[in-house]
C-alpha cells in the first residue's frame, strides 16, 4: 500500500449559512398566515434524505402552523424508500430524527394512495392518502441536484410532490419513463397536484457544501416552478465537488441513502449508469471502492452497482428486499448489480489497485473520502495533490493503514 500515501487535504467552498434556523423558518411561514385558517389539518411532508437539521426545521414548521391555528401532522414522503411500507419508512424517519416527540406533531404513516387525476398523457396522479384527507399540504425539501437526469426542476418541491407523495405507485411510474423523461412526466405531474391537492405551498431548503443550511425560503404555488428553477442552480453552484476532473481511484469510505438517493452522489463520483446523460461525465475515475454502508441506509445498498469493489461487510448488510424494491421502482437496475467483494477493505483495495495494471514506479492518481456528500477534507496521493485545485495541504503523507481484520482505520 506504500503506492497510496495520501496526506489530509482541505478544500474551501463557499459557505453562505443561516445561524439562526429557527427564526428564519418563523419568519418565512408567515408567507402563508393568509390560507391557514384556524383547526385546519395540515400535512407537513418528510422524506428519507439526510437534510441537515431536518428535526429542527420540521419542529420549527410545526411551531410556526400551530401558532397560526392549524393542526399539523407529519406523512413520510419518500416513494419506494424503506421498503415503501409504513414501517420502514417509519424507521427511516426514526434514523434521521424525526420522531413525535422531536418535531412536536404525529406521524401518520401509510402506504395507501389516492388517486387524484389522470394527466393528458395518461399518468396518474397519486398522493399519500393521509395527506390527501388534509386541509392542506405543506411540501419541505430540500433543493438539489438530481442523480438519475438532469434538467431545470431536480430533486426538490416538485419531486417530493409527484414521487415522494406518490409512495410506490407514484415513484414507480414517474422512474418508468427513463431518465430521458422523468423531467418532463414530472413536471406534468406537478402541475396537476397545484391544481387538484390542497397544497399550500413549499418550504425550500438550500445546503452548502459543508452539508449546513444556507438558505430557506417558503414558496407559494404559482411561483413554486419558477423559483425551484432558481433555486436549484443556486444549489449547484454549492454542491461539493472532488478537486480533480480524471483519476485513477478513489475509496469510499461510507455509502448509503442518507447521503444520496443512490448511496453515492453521481454529481461527485462521475458515474451514472442506465441513465442517458446529455452533459459531459466529470469527473473520470477509473476504480472507485466502497468499504461501508451507512447505518442509517436501514440496508438499502442502491448505488453498489455503481461502484468496481466492495467489501464482504458491506455486501453482508445489504437488505436486498429494500434495495430492490428501491431499484424496481426507479427502473435503475444496474445501479443494483453487485461488484466483487473480495473481503476485507484491505481486499478490496488491493484488488482494486491490481486491476489498474499499471506498473508498480508509476504513481497513482487517488482519493480517499468520508462519503459524497462531506468533502471538505479529504485524502489525495502525492500525484494527485499536484494536480488538485483549490486544495491545502493540513496534514502528512502515510500509507493506508488497517487492523488485524483488514478494517480500514481513520485517516492521520
Amino acid at each position: 500500500m506504500d503506492r497510496l500515501k495520501m496526506a489530509r487535504v482541505r478544500q474551501r467552498f463557499a459557505r453562505p449559512r443561516i445561524e439562526d434556523v429557527e427564526k428564519e423558518i418563523m419568519g418565512q411561514m408567515q408567507r402563508f398566515a393568509g390560507v391557514i385558517r384556524p383547526g385546519m389539518s395540515v400535512a407537513v411532508t418528510a422524506g428519507s434524505r439526510g437534510i441537515s437539521r431536518i428535526p429542527l426545521i420540521l419542529r420549527s414548521v410545526v411551531l410556526a402552523l400551530s401558532k397560526m391555528g392549524a393542526r399539523p401532522f407529519i406523512v413520510a414522503t419518500m416513494g419506494s424508500h424503506g421498503g415503501g411500507t409504513p414501517e420502514g419508512q417509519e424507521n427511516v424517519l426514526r434514523h434521521l430524527g424525526i420522531t413525535e416527540e422531536s418535531v412536536g406533531a404525529p406521524l401518520r404513516m401509510t402506504s395507501d394512495t389516492i388517486q387524484a387525476g389522470t394527466t393528458e398523457k395518461g399518468s396518474i396522479l397519486y398522493a399519500d392518502a393521509e395527506a390527501a384527507k388534509a386541509d392542506g399540504i405543506l411540501v419541505v425539501n430540500r433543493i438539489k441536484p438530481h442523480t438519475a437526469f438532469q434538467d431545470n426542476l431536480a430533486s426538490g418541491l416538485f419531486k417530493m410532490i409527484t414521487v415522494g407523495l406518490g409512495k410506490v405507485p407514484g415513484a414507480t411510474q414517474v422512474h418508468n419513463f427513463g431518465s430521458l423523461e422523468i423531467y418532463s412526466v414530472m413536471l406534468e405531474l406537478g402541475r396537476m397536484a397545484l391544481r387538484k391537492l390542497p397544497i399550500l405551498g413549499g418550504l425550500a431548503i438550500i445546503e452548502n457544501s459543508l452539508d449546513e443550511t444556507a438558505s430557506l425560503e417558503a414558496v407559494l404555488p404559482g411561483e413554486m416552478e419558477e423559483r425551484e428553477g432558481e433555486l436549484l442552480k443556486y444549489a449547484t453552484g454549492l454542491l461539493p465537488r472532488l478537486p480533480l476532473e480524471a483519476m485513477d481511484m478513489v475509496v469510499v469510505e461510507e455509502m448509503g441513502k442518507n447521503f444520496s438517493g443512490t448511496g453515492m452522489d453521481t454529481n461527485v463520483i462521475g458515474r451514472w449508469k442506465g441513465v442517458e446523460v446529455t452533459m459531459p461525465i466529470r469527473p473520470e475515475i477509473k476504480r472507485v471502492v466502497v468499504l461501508r454502508l451507512s447505518q442509517a441506509s436501514e440496508g438499502n445498498a442502491n448505488g453498489i452497482g455503481l461502484v468496481d469493489f466492495t467489501t464482504r461487510n458491506l455486501v453482508e448488510a445489504i437488505d436486498w428486499n429494500a434495495t430492490l424494491t428501491n431499484v424496481r421502482t426507479t427502473g435503475f437496475w444496474e445501479r443494483a448489480f453487485c461488484p466483487p467483494f473480495p473481503g476485507s477493505d484491505r481486499d478490496a483495495i488491493e484488488w482494486a489497485l491490481q486491476s489498474l495494471k499499471q506498473p508498480t514506479e508509476t504513481p497513482i492518481v487517488a482519493g480517499r473520502i468520508r462519503n459524497t456528500l462531506h468533502l471538505e477534507e479529504l485524502w489525495l496521493t502525492e500525484s494527485a495533490l499536484e494536480k488538485a485545485a483549490g486544495c491545502e495541504k493540513t496534514g502528512e503523507f502515510h500509507p493506508l493503514e488497517f487492523n488485524e481484520a483488514g478494517d480500514l482505520l481513520p485517516g492521520r
